[in-house]
């Protein structure tokens, strides 16, 4: 489907609600948030969706309005300082069919004012998953090194996430790949810089980075017994 990039109404909106981020201005702002945000956003999710699943079949992208793969405007504050209601950044989470959680593997797309920027991976997952990508890097370094340091995949990519102190329990200190498994997280970090989100080409853009990744986002389904 053609999409021709993101108006700047979408930006424009987020930075107005950071300033008045209370459920009044939201209601009486409500048409504009569906119109500059929420309907963009699904056309994007529309036109990018053919091309990740020619990257990956089992990765979902769906516009549906309720459990889609555009996340909720809404914070959930039960266990948060800040109760203010409303995420003022969109995020786009398209992940593993199997996957019951945020934390599966996937692909992210963030926007918010002054950011533009994409994830790949795993994001803070549960102990189960955890150890099994650890495993997987333990006992098939081979694999994970041809992932890891594929050239298509470093120059699109960085990978970032909290770091064990100690490494964990049950590997091998002098284990070559030990700075690896003691990744808390396993995420390809990519800043698209805010400027691209108003070419015409920006589906295509993402749709690169993504493919990038590939063999890194296979390496994480295969530890876990995942298509």
């Amino acid at each position: 489907m053609d999409f021709t990039g993101f108006d700047r109404r979408l930006v424009r909106f987020l930075g107005q609600l950071k300033l008045n981020n209370n459920r009044e201005w939201f209601a009486r702002n409500k048409e504009r948030y569906e119109a500059e945000v929420r309907e963009p956003t699904r056309a994007f999710i529309r036109a990018i969706a053919p091309r990740i699943e020619r990257i990956n079949p089992c990765i979902v992208a769906s516009d549906a309005k309720v459990g889609g793969s555009m996340m909720r405007p809404y914070r959930d504050t039960r266990f948060s300082p800040s109760k203010t209601p409303y995420k003022t950044n969109v995020g786009i989470q398209f992940r593993h069919g199997e996957g019951e959680t945020a934390h599966a593997p996937g692909f992210w797309v963030h926007i918010e004012p002054g950011e533009f920027w994409l994830a790949v991976g795993m994001w803070r997952p549960e102990s189960a998953p955890l150890s099994a990508v650890r495993r997987r890097i333990a006992e098939h370094p081979d694999d994970w090194i041809a992932a890891r340091d594929h050239r298509r995949f470093r120059a699109a990519w960085q990978i970032v996430g909290d770091r064990l102190k100690r490494p964990p329990r049950g590997f091998d200190p002098e284990h070559p790949l030990i700075e690896d498994l003691k990744l808390r997280e396993f995420l390809g970090f990519r800043d698209m810089g805010v400027k691209q989100l108003y070419r015409r080409d920006v589906v295509a853009r993402v749709a690169d980075a993504f493919a990038a990744a590939r063999g890194y986002l296979q390496f994480l389904c295969d530890a876990l017994g995942l298509p």
